[in-house]
């Protein structure tokens, strides 16, 4: 899946989407990759001598590939949006440079009604540099009224 494929599928958009591409999905797995161009302006200001990309971030990197394998299995239309309900369990392991490329692992691992429990794995070169279990559900979403 490429960029425009990926933004049917989940509201998020630049400069807050974290995923350049899928290259893998099933029922219950996806994987996605997001390259971290040094021009970034999250580099700009998180440790400027010494940028690094925020584990909150790669958090965030996974939960968006997880609203992704969501999306794919349910028929989500304009009026639902997949919102984290709960995180886990998180670890990091490595910090993330500019110019780096993070893939991203997401499992389904229960989906219960509305909830959905996934478990993700953020790497680069091959090394694990974050992990997290997160909950998602479906809500509808409120639009502001005018």
């Amino acid at each position: 899946m490429n960029v425009d494929e990926i933004q049917a599928c989940i509201p998020h958009r630049p400069p807050f989407l974290w995923l350049d591409k899928v290259t893998e999905i099933s029922e219950d797995k996806i994987v996605a990759t997001k390259h971290l161009s040094s021009d970034l302006p999250v580099f700009q200001g998180h440790y400027p001598d010494f940028p690094v990309f925020p584990g909150v971030l790669q958090c965030e990197a996974c939960f968006q590939a997880g609203a992704v394998l969501i999306a794919k299995q349910l028929t989500v239309d304009d009026a639902q949006v997949p919102v984290v309900t709960r995180q886990n369990n998180t670890q990091f392991r490595r910090l993330i440079r500019p110019g780096e490329t993070i893939k991203l692992e997401v499992e389904l691992k229960e989906r219960l009604a509305n909830a959905f429990y996934l478990k993700g794995r953020v790497c680069v070169g091959g090394k694990v540099t974050a992990r997290l279990e997160f909950v998602c559900t479906v809500t509808e979403v409120e639009r502001a009224t005018p």
